[in-house]
């Protein structure tokens, strides 16, 4: 029996159906990642499965006894409680009398009153009779898995560490099914890596919607999307999903693209009219009936969206020199030194990538290049004709009372991209704004919606330099994949925060890292060619037991006569050949090395870095097969 299931469930709000007669199966132990394009109501299908929310139609089977915790998109809690209390909170009914029992012990003073004293005797008992201490335990092994303090309070946290708390309280209660809404929303790198360890060890069902493919990559074990108010499953990884769903695309065209056909030729035969209403025809003009009511019945799959930029005036060759800067802000103990002594050399047409942890500085190390921030140390050179197009992470941007038409094109109804003109309400269809909307306010967007409308925003004016702070959250895939597109071509300058592993690698060409204590540190490549040093330096410093050295082919000695004799002459042969050729193998390799450390190269070539890689691995494959077969010749030669 399914943990929980959905049969023939309808939901709708206005006139479109956000699910359609749909049926959904949930597994124990399944991890469920649910994707769909913004406001195709994944969120409401979570809310429903947490029975938060009802269907119009249907029904909502779970197994008796099975709890079910959600984890909201934007949690809320009371700042003015603490961590502990917020956590408890997902207990249930014990949860009350455990907070008041926190709370009083917290308040004791040294010698407190004979009131207080009987009433947390009281809390005491009732907590006895009902398993308090054991929940209480509970609570307290949370809060050391998630590495927070229980007596810090709600309001203080940021926006990662308020996500920490609320899969806490959703995991406290050992739910046997978690739903997570949008969960590496405000997360940095480590918060997620360390989310994709808690789900991978939790021993229930997960349903996750997340736009970050990465993530879903390593936790799915199988992918569901909510399209056009159909729930599709996919068995496996969130690539094999993407492999059967590119088939299923190209198939669903070629199938309406006949039902089409067919219905013009129905419909041209059915204007002939007499030899229509023959008797021996009704059978065909059912069908065309038949095809008619099919044609209105399908929904058709809505337009991608078409994002392209005005370069504007060509930038000059440097964009950002900085040499030795230092900057640092006041804090309760003390100056806290959030860049120091850093220096680099952001020319036009790089593109680079910020990374580090939340609170670590990447905002304020962005504005000290573009020189809207003085540094307190160091100087920092600007380069000549910068256009600076900034998209910011908290939509500060925009006025949530304004029109989106007045958004994109403030008191005009035309927008000028490079040679081109268009309309604003046709500039707003490329963004996937249908042209009702267009008059409609910010304060009506959804999250993903305000981000493409900044997008939109963005690229209607001319720039040389983009500026992207965070422009992955609540972006659908879709649009993160074309996004991904535009800036892999655009040909000026990009400086990129965000924590998509994925599209950190697809779209940068270098990186500055965070490495603690205000020092950041520039590596050629994105995430993965951090990632790669970081664990070449980490396995350098880390100490090694002593091991008998590897016999080097260079050091072989003849062999004997006798040993000769052993061995074929094609053989021979070939071990006198080995050296000279790990020898060849081993320049290629630290040539090819030495090539994907310079960061010139992609700058000049980016196009070339993919077999550059594919080629070191080819090498790297191939020393490795040929020392195997050097030690093998050279037993056998003894």
């Amino acid at each position: 029996m399914a943990l929980l299931s959905l049969d023939d469930a309808g939901l709708a709000f206005g006139h479109v159906p956000l699910l359609h007669h749909v049926g959904l199966q949930i597994e124990r132990g399944e991890r469920i990642g649910l994707i769909g394009r913004n406001g195709t109501g994944k969120s409401s299908l979570l809310r429903i499965l947490a029975g938060v929310a009802a269907l119009d139609d249907g029904a909502l089977r779970i197994e008796p006894g099975a709890r079910v915790a959600l984890v909201a998109q934007e949690p809320e809690f009371d700042a003015d409680a603490d961590v502990y209390d917020a956590i408890a909170l997902g207990l249930g009914a014990t949860a009350e009398r455990l907070i008041a029992y926190h709370d009083l012990g917290a308040r004791l003073g040294p010698c407190p009153a004979r009131a207080e004293l009987d009433a947390l005797h009281a809390l005491q008992t009732e907590l006895e009779h009902g398993d308090g201490w054991r929940l209480n335990t509970r609570v307290e092994q949370m809060l050391t898995t998630l590495g927070l303090n229980g007596s810090v309070l709600m309001g203080t946290l940021s926006g990662g560490m308020m996500k920490r708390v609320a899969l806490g309280r959703a995991l406290v209660a050992e739910p046997d099914l978690l739903l997570l809404d949008e969960p590496t929303n405000h997360l940095d790198l480590d918060g997620i890596e360390w989310l994709e360890r808690v789900l991978l060890e939790f021993a229930g069902s997960v349903v996750v919607v997340s736009h970050d493919r990465r993530f879903l990559d390593r936790i799915a074990t199988r992918i569901v999307e909510l399209d056009r108010g159909a729930l599709r499953g996919y068995p496996g990884r969130f690539a094999d999903y993407q492999a059967r769903k590119a088939d299923e695309l190209a198939a669903e065209a070629s199938a309406d693209a006949r039902l089409d056909k067919l219905l013009a030729q129905e419909e041209a035969w059915i204007r002939k009219g007499i030899e229509a209403r023959r008797t021996r025809n009704e059978g065909r003009v059912r069908r065309l009936e038949q095809l008619r009511a099919q044609r209105s019945a399908r929904r058709q799959r809505l337009g991608e969206a078409r994002l392209d930029v005005d370069r504007g005036e060509l930038s000059g060759k440097l964009v950002a020199e900085l040499a030795g800067v230092s900057k640092s802000f006041a804090g309760p103990q003390g100056p806290r030194r959030v860049v120091r002594d850093f220096s680099c050399r952001i020319m036009r047409g790089d593109k680079v990538g910020l990374i580090g942890p939340n609170g670590a500085g990447k905002t304020t190390l962005l504005k000290l290049i573009l020189g809207e921030l003085a540094p307190d140390a160091g100087s920092v050179r600007l380069g000549s004709r910068l256009q600076v197009a900034y998209f910011d992470q908290f939509r500060a941007q925009l006025d949530p009372d304004a029109t989106l038409a007045a958004v994109i094109s403030p008191g005009g109804e035309y927008v000028e991209i490079g040679a081109r003109r268009q309309h604003v309400i046709g500039y707003l269809g490329d963004f996937l704004f249908a042209p009702q909307r267009a008059r409609s306010q910010v304060s009506s967007l959804s999250g993903g919606e305000r981000n493409r409308l900044l997008l939109a925003r963005l690229f209607a004016r001319p720039a040389n330099v983009i500026v992207l702070d965070e422009p992955t959250n609540d972006l659908d895939i879709e649009t993160l994949e074309l996004l991904e597109a535009l800036l892999a071509e655009y040909d000026a300058t990009v400086l990129l925060v965000s924590h998509d592993r994925a599209f950190l690698d697809a779209v940068v060409t270098q990186t500055i890292a965070y490495e603690g204590d205000g020092r950041w540190q520039e590596y050629a490549g994105g995430f993965d060619d951090w990632q790669r040093v970081k664990q070449a330096a980490a396995a350098a410093a880390a100490p090694s037991p002593p091991r008998a050295a590897k016999p080097r082919p260079r050091a072989v000695e003849a062999p004997s006569a006798a040993a000769v004799r052993r061995l074929s002459f094609k053989e021979q042969r070939e071990l006198d050949a080995l050296p000279e050729r790990i020898d060849a193998l081993e320049n290629e390799h630290e040539a090819l090395a030495l090539r994907l450390a310079d960061p010139a190269l992609y700058q000049r070539s980016p196009h070339d870095v993919a077999g550059i890689r594919e080629r070191l691995t080819v090498v790297e494959s191939e020393i490795e097969g040929a020392m195997r077969r050097w030690e093998d010749l050279a037993a056998r030669a003894q």
